[in-house]
């Protein structure tokens, strides 16, 4: 992993005006890498993300040269696209509907779908296909966005879920008892491939899962988001005040 970096701000607003511009120059080193020539992200759902599109519709619809933009996402409820719950839905309303970006470009995960072992399977070639890597090879994603719910959390790897220990599948099916509720989910081979992982967390109630992950001092069946560890790559944890109080705290602990 080449490193972690922590930028605080003090509100979600300036959070989402940061992060919109982190975007915005990953997406431009990405499009202007004479090798690469474009820009494939993974997007998240969750409250913070929301922010995130507007600032990027506001600020960088018209910057952003979004043909060369490839969008995928992290995971997705196992829902219809069209249902309030569903990742894709909050994207398309608060991004997608809002940029030139080509329907060709929009790949989302099949969450309708029943067979769930069959849906990450085919959303797995799906990746696969869009980047041009064979079976036995790992796509490396320019950017994947994520966040941590209360419980650290991350993507759809849940505590205690099976796919926290996922050894062969990309993109995994996976049944959460804490909602009652299967999901598709990126697995930490796939993550952990990424060029960069920017973490998202906004508001009081992350902040003892925030500083459980930000001291290490956890295991992925305990706080989820401590398994993603890029290879060779970077995280970045954008966070507000109020989330990284207890980090902050123990940090100034004598």
């Amino acid at each position: 992993m080449r490193g972690r970096h922590i930028e605080t701000a003090d509100n979600l607003d300036t959070l989402a005006q940061r992060a919109a511009r982190r975007f915005y120059e990953t997406a431009e080193r990405a499009i202007a890498d004479p090798e690469r020539g474009r820009f494939l992200v993974a997007l998240s759902g969750g409250s913070t993300p929301r922010a995130l599109h507007q600032a990027l519709v506001a600020h960088y619809r018209d910057l952003i040269p979004w043909d060369a933009v490839q969008v995928f996402w992290s995971d997705e409820r196992c829902v219809p696209p069209d249902h309030p719950d569903s990742n894709y839905r909050m994207a398309r309303e608060t991004l997608l509907e809002h940029v030139p970006l080509p329907a060709a470009n929009i790949h989302r995960m099949p969450g309708e779908r029943t067979d769930y072992d069959a849906a990450a399977a085919d959303y797995e070639a799906e990746v696969r296909a869009v980047f041009g890597t064979p079976a036995g090879t790992t796509p490396r994603f320019d950017l994947v966005l994520l966040g941590i719910g209360p419980d650290g959390h991350t993507a759809s790897l849940f505590p205690g879920t099976a796919a926290l220990h996922e050894a062969s599948k990309l993109i995994a099916a996976n049944w959460v008892p804490k909602v009652s509720m299967e999901r598709l989910t990126f697995t930490y081979a796939l993550i952990n491939n990424a060029r960069q992982v920017m973490f998202l967390a906004a508001g009081e109630e992350k902040a003892e899962a925030l500083r459980d992950i930000l001291s290490g001092q956890t295991s992925v069946d305990e706080r989820p988001a401590v398994g993603v560890r890029p290879v060779a790559g970077e995280v970045i944890w954008m966070v507000d005040r109020a989330a990284m109080r207890l980090a902050e705290q123990d940090a100034g602990a004598p």
